[in-house]
């Protein structure tokens, strides 16, 4: 097997990932050859693992491929191993004693000094220059870091820090220089994306609706999908911009995580069940065929049997295409973990995770199957044995349903084709290409 200098595997979100394109595009530009691989243990003058930290899952897969690395380099198949991200960042004491095997750590911020401390010289990060991992005609475009919203079970602000929003102008810049290499459909990202602007000093406005009518506007993008919405404080313009332009998906990714007004004061997010309702009917009344995307927690402390019946009629009621659900973990230095005892049983959580999940299953196959028949404008991603694998403006990659295309003639990836519905599944739909 032949021996590259850099391996790099990517764990954790889609932010991660582009911190990852970014180190790639360093590398290349110092001469350092590197590859984004899914495997620690591939030979490697270095191995570099970029973490994740969010939650306890998350956590044990980024040790378990640090030791995977470990077991290769004193197999002689890894010189040395760097690593870098938002585990190193949050537990930057601790573990550098318990994974003496690592050679060097580095942060959320300081891992630009990986490219430095490899070729010997100093390098600069200002560039948000990268090498695209994703398929060709498809980028994640992160337009913030950080979060100020300090929710009683995240630790996301303990990672990261305050919020620091890009300059729209340096965003238009990213996205003129990815659609001349091809990229048609960008997936807008930001921990808080509601609050995008607020730190750039022009009067703490919300700058969101500017921000992507501004992006909207460049020739080449046929696809703007938002994420990472968060319902206190939502600017409500942006709901005009997704309603008036035709290349901004209907399509909004909005971490809701319950509906019980006791639930919701204990997790401290800033706003009532009413109030979650009422934004829901005005999104769903301004923004034609909108498909929400939400994310819901079970088992948090102060969720009784009341309040989980209320999160399930909730769900019934709002039908959410999308929908994703976990059971609460408590995570080190929260708000919850000092103050809000998790005395939840694990299998209380667990069955109430399974009930919730199987409700949305039943929403999704209903909502899926009033979709045979109708045509949709869908983007191929790649091509299988049996079929062409593509989405519609509703489906963001890896976390939603695909459509499967039959192959009765050519489609290459990157192409828009329409597709008519013939069968469906909770998660995906089977069409045909028309014309």
């Amino acid at each position: 097997m032949k021996r590259r200098q850099v391996n790099i595997v990517s764990l954790g979100c889609s932010k991660n990932l582009v911190d990852t394109e970014r180190l790639l595009s360093m590398m290349a530009a110092n001469g350092i050859r590197a590859e984004v691989t899914e495997r620690p243990d591939l030979p490697a003058d270095i191995l570099v693992v970029n973490t994740c930290g969010f939650i306890g899952d998350a956590k044990e897969e980024s040790i378990d491929t640090i030791l995977q690395g470990a077991e290769a380099k004193a197999n002689g198949r890894i010189n040395r191993i760097f690593v870098m991200g938002c585990l190193s960042e949050r537990y930057a004491k601790e573990l550098p004693a318990e994974l003496p095997e690592v050679d060097g750590w580095y942060g959320k911020f300081d891992w630009p000094a990986i490219v430095s401390d490899i070729t010997g010289t100093q390098t600069s990060a200002k560039s948000h220059d990268r090498i695209i991992t994703t398929p060709g005609h498809h980028a994640y475009l992160k337009v913030s870091e950080g979060c100020n919203r300090f929710c009683a079970f995240c630790a996301i602000p303990l990672i990261t820090g305050r919020m620091h929003s890009r300059p729209i102008e340096e965003l238009e810049a990213e996205v003129r220089a990815l659609t001349s290499r091809g990229v048609k459909e960008f997936n807008i990202i930001a921990q808080d994306l509601s609050s995008y602007g607020t730190d750039l000093g022009v009067g703490h406005r919300q700058l969101l609706p500017q921000m992507v009518e501004r992006l909207a506007d460049i020739p080449g993008v046929e696809w703007l999908r938002l994420h990472y919405a968060y319902p206190t404080d939502f600017p409500r313009d942006l709901l005009r911009v997704m309603a008036e332009r035709e290349n901004v998906c209907s399509y909004l990714d909005i971490a809701l995580q319950h509906i019980s007004d006791p639930v919701l004061s204990n997790m401290r997010r800033h706003i009532t069940g009413a109030q979650t309702r009422d934004l829901i009917a005005e999104m769903r009344a301004t923004v034609p065929d909108l498909h929400l995307r939400t994310t819901l927690m079970v088992g948090f402390p102060g969720e009784g049997d009341k309040e989980f019946d209320e999160l399930m009629e909730f769900v019934a009621q709002t039908r959410f295409e999308r929908m994703g659900a976990f059971a609460y973990c408590e995570e080190d230095d929260t708000y919850a973990a000092k103050h809000l005892p998790d005395n939840i049983p694990g299998d209380v959580k667990a069955q109430r995770l399974d009930r919730l999940m199987a409700l949305q299953e039943s929403i999704s196959l209903d909502i899926q199957e009033n979709k045979i028949g109708q045509t949709f404008k869908v983007i191929i991603d790649r091509e299988e044995a049996d079929y062409y694998v593509g989405r519609t403006q509703w489906d963001s990659p890896e976390v939603d349903p695909e459509v499967l295309v039959e192959k009765d003639r050519r489609l290459n990836s990157g192409d828009f084709v329409n597709v008519t519905i013939t069968s469906a599944m909770p998660f995906e739909l089977i069409g045909k290409a028309n014309g």
